[in-house]
């Protein structure tokens, strides 16, 4: 019954966790269409950047689903 529990929390911490990557996923692409519009190409590589990390993140969460 433990195990079944502690399975039940990882769950949830792991829905948690990607419902926050989701939202710094629609923050940076709003930060990515600000720097295209003031053709910031640091930004543009920065946000580039932190979406690539985050796209990887989710990939490995839904590789243990």
């Amino acid at each position: 019954m433990k195990q079944m529990i502690k399975i039940i929390r990882k769950v949830d911490i792991e829905k948690q966790y990607e419902q926050i990557l989701r939202l710094e996923l629609d923050y940076e692409l709003a930060s990515l269409y600000a720097a295209m519009q003031d053709k910031d190409e640091k930004e543009m590589e920065k946000s580039k950047k932190r979406l690539k990390e985050i796209q990887d993140e989710l990939d490995s969460l839904h590789a243990y689903v």
